[in-house]
């Protein structure tokens, strides 16, 4: 699943491309005939990310709501876009550009309130001018729960994925199985710090980099893979060189090194 600096970049990338043109909205699938039909025709006005959620608003009030989910995809193309590929929910066509969009998890038209009540159930955003760290710490602090699962719940912290997770919690040296509460309110300004800077590299890069470019020996732009990340789908640490434990936790597959994490 996406994480949040990817959606904030389509966010980003669309309002530049299609904002204040009235679009050609399609469903070539057919699964959003009817919202197709409501938008065709109108002014895009704004694009907006929150965690992993996209709105798009369109003139007369009208909102889109998307979330990718685990299989949903985005292909822009230049306009007018080819004949379109597999099941594609949505098609905009704009001035210049068009997007096709494959397989969300969610994709409707919603009401301002329904969009105000999905933003209401999530947590601050890292990459949002707007958010409040303190909403979080509120949550972590008090909680029983593993740090590992809270940073999954995207009512506590919104747009963090496991690789996020998992990166942060290894520059932290914190292990991911230690309850919220038992972090000190400086542990949480740290890692709070740490997401803002690393989705925001993401989020320039378009690529999540985690390993600092003077101990790499390369800029983040040259980074392969495997030296992008420290600990995620590593079978080594790259601090200690100890071998990295996985297991599941929150339903994902978390990897953490058990001699830089310790209990």
């Amino acid at each position: 699943m996406p994480e949040g600096h990817v959606i904030h970049r389509i966010a980003r990338d669309h309002a530049k491309e299609f904002a204040g043109q009235k679009l050609i909205v399609l469903s070539p699938q057919g699964r959003f005939a009817e919202g197709a039909e409501v938008l065709s025709g109108r002014k895009l006005q704004t694009v907006d990310a929150y965690g992993k959620h996209l709105f798009y608003r369109f003139g007369g009030g009208k909102r889109l709501h998307v979330h990718l989910g685990l299989y949903g995809k985005f292909r822009d193309h230049p306009a007018p876009p080819p004949e379109p590929v597999g099941q594609v929910r949505v098609r905009a066509i704009g001035e210049r550009r068009a997007f096709d969009l494959n397989g969300p998890n969610a994709c409707h038209l919603v009401t301002k309130q329904e969009a105000d009540a999905i933003l209401d159930r999530l947590g601050p955003d890292p990459l949002r001018d707007d958010a409040d760290p303190d909403r979080a710490w509120e949550r972590i602090g008090r909680s029983r729960a593993a740090i590992g699962t809270l940073l999954m719940n995207q009512e506590v912290i919104a747009g963090v994925g496991n690789i996020y997770r998992s990166e942060v919690l290894h520059l932290m040296r914190v292990h991911p199985e230690t309850p919220g509460r038992d972090l000190s309110g400086e542990q949480f300004d740290q890692m709070w710090e740490h997401l803002t800077e690393l989705m925001e590299i993401g989020l320039k890069y378009k690529r999540i980099i985690i390993a600092d470019p003077a101990q790499v020996g390369k800029p983040r732009s040259r980074m392969n893979r495997s030296e992008r990340l420290l600990v995620y789908k590593h079978d080594r640490c790259t601090t200690c060189q100890a071998k990295v434990r996985s297991w599941q936790l929150a339903a994902r597959t978390m990897y953490a090194c058990p001699k830089c994490q310790k209990r």
